[in-house]
């Protein structure tokens, strides 16, 4: 893969088309998906969309009652404990679910945390990257045989924007030497999230696996709750008084709004044949120029084969001891 991959498909949806407009007409029964964080933002949204067309969900939760709580109501939707930052857990869950569910069609990789103060999960690693990338590295690798028995599967990681504050830090990813920095852990884990998707399509694709990331956009949900609000005024998005800025309400998405791209990478006809790349507002990204802004496009680092490799050796390793 590489960046000129990275080229829009006229997907016919925008920034603002929501989840079950990406949907109407796909018929999805008889299929299987696994959905972590499905039960809150943009996963709830997913979990309804998906469930909505026909759809058997999985929601891997790590508050079971609380998921449980929040998709009451919702047909073909199953909720199973899971801790993301527990590599016991992650893969007791999905040795649970290969013994009953012999067919996986759609992974989500959804779940994340943000902007967090150092913690450290697992053996050590820091909670960012053992979280949003290690876990769900872990759940893949799990899940991996129930995708390739579907006979035509789809990965869809969530990656964000953030993507654009760093590459990978390939010589201290969990901040073992280097001063702790909140936001470029959290780039580091979002690019991680893209360079997983890019390695399972150059892994799988002749298996019948694609995979895309995706960034959901801008939207308030649970992922901020580690910011303070004078934290939120710095960036922008919010104003001293606590209102909306006029331009945040304009470019940031509701919750069903930001589950768009990752449905339609999940389903969408007009990705047939492709995979490894990385979408937002309903279609595939442009690799990015001198002139894209900090908020769009695939930056070249997340579009290389060779990081996707070596963040594939590297994930081996860690997860080799944990």
């Amino acid at each position: 893969m590489a960046a000129t991959d990275q080229v829009p498909v006229g997907s016919g949806f925008h920034a603002k088309s929501t989840a079950r407009e990406v949907l109407q007409g796909i018929d999805l029964s008889g299929k299987h998906a696994v959905v972590t964080g499905g039960y809150s933002g943009i996963g709830l949204e997913t979990v309804r969309a998906l469930a909505g067309a026909g759809a058997q969900v999985t929601v891997p939760a790590r508050r079971p009652d609380a998921a449980k709580e929040a998709l009451a109501g919702l047909s073909g939707v199953t909720v199973a404990a899971m801790d993301l930052a527990d590599i016991t857990s992650v893969r007791g869950f999905a040795q649970d679910y290969a013994a009953t569910n012999s067919k996986l069609h759609l992974l989500i990789n959804n779940a994340g945390i943000m902007a967090c103060p150092l913690a450290r999960v697992g053996p050590g690693w820091e909670a960012q990257f053992g979280t949003n990338h290690l876990g769900h590295f872990a759940l893949y690798q799990g899940l991996l045989p129930s995708l390739r028995a579907a006979g035509g599967a789809r990965v869809v990681a969530l990656s964000s924007t953030g993507h654009v504050r760093s590459d990978v830090i390939w010589d201290d990813p969990h901040y073992q030497s280097r001063a702790y920095d909140k936001w470029e852990a959290y780039g580091q884990s979002k690019s991680s999230n893209a360079l997983f998707a890019l390695g399972v399509d150059l892994r799988e694709r002749d298996n019948g696996i694609r995979a895309f990331s995706v960034h959901p956009g801008g939207i308030f949900t649970n992922l901020q709750r580690h910011l303070p609000d004078e934290e939120m005024v710095g960036l922008g998005w919010k104003n001293a008084d606590g209102t909306i800025p006029e331009m945040i309400q304009a470019m940031f998405k509701t919750p069903e709004q930001g589950a768009s791209t990752t449905v339609w990478a999940a389903t969408a006809p007009k990705l047939e044949g492709k995979g490894g790349v990385y979408c937002e507002d309903c279609d595939i990204a442009p690799a990015a120029t001198a002139g894209s802004q900090r908020w769009e496009h695939a930056r070249a680092w997340i579009s290389d084969d060779a990081r996707a490799e070596k963040l594939w050796a590297m994930s081996d390793t860690f997860l080799a001891s944990a």
